[in-house]
């Protein structure tokens, strides 16, 4: 008879709507992540690399792109700079230090691009009038490991690189008096 008991269940054609695969508390379950697609690989978490030691590469292109940070990114010239990704190897996000105190986030899952860090600085200083900033240029990027290995340092200039030569030489320093 106890063999009998046990056939009976299986037998059963009937489906209970309260019974599915699924484990009966939510503890036993394993999350299911919604944005896996967003992942992306050979794109790191800054974190990540820190742990793993990796030598970052800052794109030398940043240093070319005469840039005023209270100006849109379209205002850039160099169109192909701006595509190029910020750093090798690839990161979701960096955060960019101002000598000053401020700090700013640029993200991309997909790596972040030249065009991202700059987007990011300009939020932070598109309602800046040209006399609130001290040095209105970007100078380019560093990237200090002992300092903060998490962060880049966004380096400023007084002046743009006049394209057509000198821009520069219509500011004159000193007016005699200060020679004696």
């Amino acid at each position: 008879m106890a063999a009998e008991v046990q056939e009976q269940p299986a037998s059963l054609s009937k489906v209970d709507s309260a019974i599915d695969d699924a484990p009966a508390s939510p503890s036993e379950s394993k999350p299911k992540h919604r944005r896996s697609s967003s992942t992306v690989s050979g794109v790191f978490s800054i974190v990540d690399l820190e742990k793993e030691n990796v030598d970052l590469k800052i794109a030398p292109e940043t240093q070319k792109l005469n840039w005023k940070i209270n100006t849109a990114t379209s205002t850039i010239d160099d169109k192909e700079a701006l595509a190029k990704l910020l750093c090798h190897p690839l990161i979701k996000k960096i955060d960019l230090h101002f000598p000053l105190g401020l700090e700013v986030t640029a993200r991309n899952n997909k790596g972040v691009t030249v065009k991202d860090a700059c987007d990011a600085i300009y939020k932070q200083f598109k309602k800046k009038a040209d006399d609130e900033l001290e040095a209105p240029y970007l100078a380019g990027f560093e990237w200090d490991r002992e300092e903060c290995y998490t962060k880049f340092i966004v380096h400023q200039k007084k002046t743009g690189d006049a394209s057509s030569g000198g821009g520069s030489s219509k500011k004159k320093k000193g007016k005699g008096g200060d020679e004696a």
